[in-house]
């Protein structure tokens, strides 16, 4: 068969029933999976054969859902994690150690900047965020020859910001290492990063991929491009023996599966922090409408954009689908088909009246939460960022009012209606 649009794999990718199997994806609800023999069993913990033996490592609904996602993006292998923040984490401490570096564009969620900036630091592993609008030049100076990748978010959230991809991946391969790419916003339906040469690409899976506010978790896929092998003594943990498996070297051994291979079978192993396979389940339910849902998020973002852009009492509005945005050109390059539903924006007389207009909303829900069917609003500087100075604030490009406005699925009209409400109290 040929090669199947996204559309069709959203809906029939991953799970193949044969005959007699069932239609739907099922429920493997269970931790441990039975062998006849020891020797069958062992083979398995020395990576010498495919199968389960414990839910940690792998489960087969896990599996399906996470094929289905790689396919999706164009990848090779995917892996499960229980959240986004997992797979942020995991993305990353796959290739590097104590004593590493990488580089980070420094418009990227709070809780992902808190987890480089700091909790990994404590790992020793330093990070150089930079600003991803800067020139090549610029960003060149943040690498070290410690430097073990680069990594940003297609869309910023909350900034909105739109990431060059191609401009990243030059600068990443230009120094031998690969580029990770949060794609959670955009998700593969409107953007596949390794298209613009992205080598692997991470998701919270809780935001559109499941769509209902159901079940946290995340992904990571790896589009088997990136050549490990041509770099070996800046990736030894794929490129030299594992003594943890009885010296497999993982490039040697799986290919263009290694880095997946390894992150399966080493961090999760070691770490744990698998998705469970219920929310899996759930997960695989929300992605069979993701190519419904993403464009009627897009199309109401956009009304609800130019309605807050005419807005008198609206101080300022950021989404790249409004002519004008500072990100318009570049998401109409990476973006053509629209971004996501998230917008953000900021009212007239500062952070206290942007309080005062979320508490005056009546169907839009504040919530930390965002990517969802249902509409819903936060104020980052007092939710999701709060941990942050007002130069960390600043420097992630969260303005003190700025508001990220998640636009859900419902009547465009209903929800202008509550805004307008909101800000006439405001």
């Amino acid at each position: 068969m040929k090669k199947q649009k996204r559309n069709t794999i959203c809906i029939q990718g991953g799970w193949k029933p044969k005959n007699g199997e069932p239609r739907v994806l099922p429920i493997y609800q269970s931790t441990t999976f039975k062998y006849t023999t020891s020797e069958e069993m062992g083979r398995l913990f020395d990576l010498e054969a495919s199968g389960y033996f414990y839910t940690r490592l792998q489960n087969p609904t896990n599996d399906f859902v996470a094929a289905k996602i790689a396919e999706l993006e164009g990848g090779v292998a995917a892996m499960l994690t229980s959240s986004g923040q997992a797979a942020s984490f995991y993305a990353l401490f796959n290739i590097c150690e104590a004593g590493d570096h990488f580089v980070c564009a420094s418009e990227i969620y709070g809780g992902t900047f808190n987890l480089y900036g700091v909790t990994m630091k404590k790992m020793g592993i330093d990070v150089t965020f930079v600003n991803q609008d800067a020139s090549e030049d610029e960003i060149q100076e943040a690498f070290r020859p410690n430097t073990k990748a680069v990594f940003g978010e297609t869309i910023a959230n909350p900034a909105c910001a739109v990431l060059d991809i191609e401009k990243f991946a030059r600068i990443a391969h230009k120094n031998g290492v690969p580029l990770i790419i949060d794609n959670t916003f955009p998700t593969p339906i409107n953007c596949r990063p390794f298209e613009w040469g992205a080598d692997i690409v991470t998701h919270s899976t809780t935001k559109y991929m499941d769509g209902h506010a159901m079940a946290v978790g995340g992904a990571i896929v790896d589009s088997g491009n990136f050549e490990w092998d041509r770099y070996k003594d800046k990736f030894p943990g794929l490129t030299t023996p594992d003594a943890s498996y009885h010296g497999i070297t993982y490039t040697e051994k799986f290919g263009k599966s290694a880095y997946i291979t390894k992150a399966t079978a080493q961090m999760m192993r070691d770490l744990g922090s698998i998705q469970s396979p219920q929310n899996a389940f759930l997960l695989n339910v929300g992605l069979e409408t993701l190519h419904l849902r993403i464009p009627r998020h897009c199309e109401n973002a956009q009304k609800m954009a130019e309605f807050l852009r005419d807005h008198p009492k609206v101080a300022w509005v950021r989404f790249c689908g409004l002519p004008g945005d500072k990100y318009y050109d570049l998401a109409q390059k990476y973006l053509p088909d629209g971004s996501c539903g998230v917008l953000t924006f900021g009212i007239k007389g500062g952070r206290d009246n942007s309080i005062r207009f979320m508490d005056s909303l009546e169907l839009v829900a504040i919530v930390t939460h965002v990517a969802d069917a249902r509409s819903c609003v936060l104020h980052p500087a007092s939710h999701t960022h709060r941990q942050l100075s007002d130069e960390q604030l600043i420097a992630a490009g969260v303005q003190p009012d700025l508001i990220r406005f998640s636009v859900g699925i419902e009547d465009i009209e209903d929800l202008i209606a509550d805004v307008k409400q909101a800000l006439e109290k405001a």
